[in-house]
């Protein structure tokens, strides 16, 4: 499904070069769990970002589902991460003049979905009740607790109903019992709808049950 080859990323800053990634080579199937484990600072994000689309690496080719991302045009790139890719971060960035019902939906409506309004709250209603969290529907991000809010923020990756899932330490900012909801939530959306994750964490306690862990370090990617 995914596959990654040569990546390098280089930062400028006047006359010096950092090497944040030299050389990493990827490869997810469909419906697999893949986490990538390194420390603060290793280049894990950046990694994520480029294989989701939203960072064009310095060299190298990221292909999905047989198409070269960054050699594709803005609007087909932006088509692919809105509609084949769902996205799950640390922080949950939910927009907070919206509803739950609203943020979720922001994905559909964004890609040409508004005229589906009635079949897409439909979905809603079946993916709130999945993650318990019907009677919150109407309430807005403020009056939810971070375990909610990162709940919420998974459901709007999924709406579009993405091949891919990329989540960025989307346990960091919760307590442990919240991590693991968070966790065992994540790994049933994996095995249920055969969707690949890849999962980003610096802890090696969130990697089990994952299918490959790659270990990020120096630039470097070990299997």
């Amino acid at each position: 499904m995914l596959e990654a080859r040569n990546i390098q990323k280089i930062y400028k800053s006047g006359n010096k070069e950092l090497a944040v990634l030299k050389g990493v080579d990827v490869k997810i199937d469909q419906g697999k769990f893949v986490a990538i484990v390194g420390p603060s600072g290793a280049g894990k994000s950046t990694l994520l970002h480029i294989l989701g689309g939203l960072d064009a690496p310095t060299e190298g080719v990221v292909s999905f589902e047989g198409e070269d991302l960054y050699n594709l045009s803005d609007i087909a790139l932006s088509e692919i991460r809105n509609r084949r890719i769902g996205f799950v971060f640390q922080f949950y960035h939910l927009l907070s003049e919206f509803t739950v019902v609203e943020n979720i939906l922001m994905p559909a409506w964004i890609g040409g979905g508004y005229s589906l309004k009635c079949q897409l709250k439909e979905e809603v209603t079946r993916l709130l009740e999945r993650v318990g969290l019907s009677e919150r529907a109407q309430h807005f991000p403020s009056q939810l607790s971070g375990g909610e809010q990162q709940r919420v923020a998974i459901l709007r990756a999924l709406i579009n109903r993405p091949r891919l899932l990329l989540c960025d330490e989307p346990t960091g900012n919760l307590d442990s019992g919240r991590g693991e909801e968070i966790l065992n939530l994540i790994k049933k959306i994996n095995t249920e709808n055969q969707m690949a994750v890849v999962l980003v964490t610096h802890n090696l306690e969130l990697t089990r049950g994952a299918d490959r862990v790659y270990h990020l370090k120096d630039g470097i990617l070990v299997n």
